[in-house]
């Protein structure tokens, strides 16, 4: 039983479904915070079960299903535990971007994405629904008042225009900053 519920909650985490139709104990579906600690036992627990699960659609083997219960058991993590963190992961966008996170590489040192602070995150995230909205959406270049409505978005935000410009270069090159801003996104919905 328990090795059929984490296949068939592994299959609906890998497709991206939700798994609001997957009738499931009263414990696994009640709310959790979860620990950086279990986010990361849960990420190499998932990369683990992707590996032993079929590729074709079909149903796991009896020996695919003992792989992945292994792999979820050799990360720390009990299969309840694991089944519940797969359900809150596919609903909940927040968790999503907590993972993405951690599966990025690190920031190169020194450099402008590495300097990006939480709340700098949450500035930049917060100001830039307020810039897009603002923005032009034929994609022609701002008028006087568009980038009036823009920069007055970026100030209000708490950030220096110029902060503002130096992460939104970032952004382009640094696979991690993007992650952290859609972390700061998704927080901010």
């Amino acid at each position: 039983m328990r090795l059929t519920l984490i296949a068939a909650v592994s299959a609906l985490a890998l497709t991206g479904v939700a798994t609001a139709s997957v009738a499931a104990p009263a414990a696994i579906v009640q709310a959790a915070e979860y620990s950086d600690a279990q986010l990361q036992a849960f990420s190499t627990a998932m990369t683990q079960v992707r590996a032993a699960a079929p590729t074709d659609g079909t149903a796991p083997t009896a020996e695919q299903q003992a792989a992945m219960a292994a792999a979820v058991e050799g990360s720390g993590m009990d299969i309840t535990t694991f089944n519940a963190l797969a359900t809150a992961v596919s609903s909940d966008e927040v968790l999503r971007a907590r993972l993405a996170v951690m599966d990025t590489p690190e920031s190169p040192a020194g450099s402008v994405a590495a300097s990006v602070t939480d709340a700098e995150a949450a500035q930049f995230a917060s100001a830039m629904v307020q810039v897009r909205a603002a923005a032009p959406t034929d994609g022609s270049a701002p008028n006087a008042e568009q980038q009036t409505a823009m920069a007055s978005a970026v100030s209000a935000s708490g950030l220096e225009l110029e902060r503002f410009n130096a992460i939104a270069q970032a952004v382009a090159g640094d696979e991690r900053l993007r992650a952290r801003l859609a972390l700061a996104d998704a927080r901010g919905s």
